[in-house]
């Protein structure tokens, strides 16, 4: 039996801009996972269980593509991939074989409540992985960021794909969408695909100050980031937007400077431009981006002369603050909840 995990992720910066190709943003990939168990199958079809669902799925392989004998929506990011890597293995010309999987998650609270960190994204890496693993395909970080990217799209159908890339690769990432129609209008196969470069992609690693600390806070109310950046791109004004989509990339380019020379007085500066930059879409919008939780989280961490905003989408969900190690870190999760923001305790998840 192979064991694999995909992780969670957090937006430091950059949100929203992030969905146009060749804009950048920050994120940190924590240590919540989705894990999948995969082996070869003793019966005539393959199952997949998730610890999020009562009913696994069966399926099997039919004129060489996958063929679903259960159908469950719940798992439609598991089928997305696995009909992804179906077609990649198919394209490699290697016999196929049945498997069961089984996924477990702790992406969300005790209570089923979604913290926000991703869990769309991390099950389809995850799926990915696992599935890697089991025929020993070694794909690389940035491969299987693709082949997921691929499977993700063919379900939500818009986003940045940062969480994507943050299961992928793990740890701190500076990131940069690609073209997403050059994508969906290529006309070459997967082999192809993913062993090219993709126009406007970029993944790089960071590694922050030794002193910097990562604070997040949740709200325990769960966002929909679809939902949410439909509302944005409908109600937004063309000029305003664009001013927008310059604004965040000035913004975090300085902030990717402040990592590279492990200045965090810079990072916590362009945290704070970066919260107004959003401010401001979403006024111009009226879409409510930071929620008047968000706002007492960020106002407590700047009390204490960090640097917070929201995280993600907004409207819910996490926001995070930037500190010095150890300065007043207990005092401002304390003021968190008293104002029913719930500190999760969670570090950055290991570089791929």
């Amino acid at each position: 039996m192979i064991s694999v995990k995909a992780p969670g992720k957090l937006y430091v910066a950059g949100e929203y801009a992030v969905v146009e190709s060749g804009t950048p943003a920050i994120i940190a990939a924590v240590d919540q996972y989705i894990t999948a168990t995969i082996k070869e199958s003793e019966s005539k079809y393959g199952q997949i269980n998730s610890d999020q669902y009562d009913n696994p799925i069966k399926w099997n392989i039919e004129n060489d593509s996958l063929h679903l004998l259960d159908d469950d929506e719940s798992f439609a990011y598991v089928i997305s991939a696995m009909k992804v890597m179906n077609d990649y293995i198919s394209e490699l010309d290697i016999n196929k074989k049945l498997f069961d999987i089984e996924i477990n998650s702790t992406l969300n609270s005790t209570d089923g409540k979604k913290y926000g960190l991703g869990s769309s994204a991390a099950v389809t890496v995850v799926i990915v992985k696992a599935i890697n693993k089991f025929y020993d395909l070694n794909l690389s970080p940035l491969q299987i960021f693709k082949l997921s990217a691929i499977a993700h799209l063919r379900v939500q159908g818009n986003g940045s794909l940062g969480d994507v890339a943050a299961s992928s690769f793990g740890g701190w990432i500076s990131y940069s969408s690609f073209d997403k129609e050059w994508l969906k209008n290529s006309s070459l196969s997967i082999l192809e695909i993913i062993n090219t470069s993709w126009p406007d992609l970029f993944i790089s690693p960071l590694t922050p100050p030794t002193d910097l600390k990562l604070l997040i806070g949740w709200t325990g109310t769960p966002a929909s980031t679809h939902n949410l950046l439909d509302q944005v791109k409908k109600d937004s004004n063309a000029g305003t937007y664009n001013q927008f989509i310059e604004s965040s990339k000035k913004c975090i380019l300085k902030m990717i400077d402040g990592f590279e020379k492990k200045d965090i007085e810079v990072i916590k500066q362009q945290i704070r431009e970066n919260r107004k930059i959003i401010k401001s879409l979403s006024t111009s919008t009226g879409v409510d981006i930071e929620t008047n939780q968000l706002s007492n989280l960020c106002e407590i961490v700047e009390s204490y002369n960090g640097a917070g905003k929201s995280s993600g989408a907004g409207g819910g969900d996490c926001g995070i603050a930037i500190i010095e190690e150890n300065d007043s870190i207990k005092l401002i999760e304390n003021e968190w909840r008293r104002n029913n923001i719930i500190p999760l305790h969670l570090n950055i998840a290991e570089k791929e």
